[in-house]
């Protein structure tokens, strides 16, 4: 069994370029999902993956079959005949 990694609010502010303030404000708002181990936030290498685009969540991968239905649905002739075309 793999053990999981964890990054501080001020490391993850780091690797993503942004102040500490801005992530947590996210992680307060539940935004990114962290777990308080006594005054420091942890957040796991998973959240970071999806965080960083290299993961996707479940909730990311519904947004994303809805996306294509709604585009299959309202433009699916439009596909068809650029895919004709090309």
């Amino acid at each position: 069994m793999a053990t999981e990694k964890y990054l501080t609010i001020p490391e993850l502010a780091k690797l993503l370029g942004v102040s500490r303030i801005a992530v947590y404000r996210r992680v307060k708002k539940g935004q990114i999902p962290a777990t308080k181990i006594g005054r420091t936030y942890a957040i796991t290498d998973r959240t970071i993956s999806t965080i960083l685009g290299k993961r996707v969540s479940d909730k990311g991968k519904a947004q994303i079959e809805g996306a294509v239905r709604r585009t299959v649905r309202e433009y699916g002739e439009v596909l068809k005949r650029l895919a004709r075309e090309g």
